[in-house]
């Protein structure tokens, strides 16, 4: 099983290095503002993020203000989740998940090259009204990752992905102040409910 997720990058220059080996399973998070709205990459960042690592990687997974950054494009709703996704295949992305979490239906669109040209499918789900959904684009770029590391293809990961994310933010406890993050280790608590109904 092998497989490289990449989000937060900063700079050009790290970015530059991790161009020098290919390896399986490249699951892009192009993570390029933080959720308070501060910028993460540089201008230079972006620029090498789309001519390097995009080519490079097996999927991209940008939210709908990521996917707008990175093409320039108005990505509001599924038409313009289709029309940033051609965008990135010109750009020489190979498959793109563009996840909705942000929209009032929460809705993911996967888009890959397949030899017959483009295909599409859309993921619906009801948003979660939770407070605790920090750190989901990475959750959701990781478990891609996993999935396709254990040959799953890019549909069924994509479904699974989404449900993992979907199940640890409805899981989710508050934490501190602001946004709370999604729980990730929530399949631990179920299990052990499980083992101590099965004990009773």
């Amino acid at each position: 099983m092998r497989l490289s997720q990449t989000s937060f990058l900063a700079r050009a220059r790290p970015t530059a290095r991790t161009t020098r080996a290919r390896l399986p399973n490249i699951v892009l998070d192009p993570i390029l503002r933080s959720s308070s709205g501060a910028q993460l990459l540089d201008a230079a960042g972006t620029k090498l993020l789309v001519e390097r690592l995009i080519p490079l990687a097996d999927v991209v997974t940008p939210n709908v203000d990521e996917a707008a950054a990175l093409t320039g494009l108005q990505v509001k709703d599924i038409d313009g989740m289709k029309a940033a996704c051609a965008n990135l295949h010109e750009k020489g992305a190979s498959a793109i998940v563009i996840t909705g979490g942000h929209l009032e239906k929460a809705i993911d669109l996967l888009s890959f090259t397949t030899e017959r040209g483009i295909e599409q499918e859309i993921f619906k789900a009801e948003r979660q009204r939770s407070n605790s959904t920090h750190g989901t684009g990475c959750a959701f770029a990781t478990a891609m990752a996993c999935h396709l590391a254990l040959d799953r293809g890019l549909a069924e990961a994509t479904l699974l992905a989404k449900t993992y994310v979907t199940a640890a933010i409805s899981n989710g406890h508050p934490v501190g102040r602001g946004t709370d993050p999604v729980h990730h280790l929530y399949r631990m608590g179920q299990q052990r409910r499980a083992a101590g109904s099965g004990e009773a």
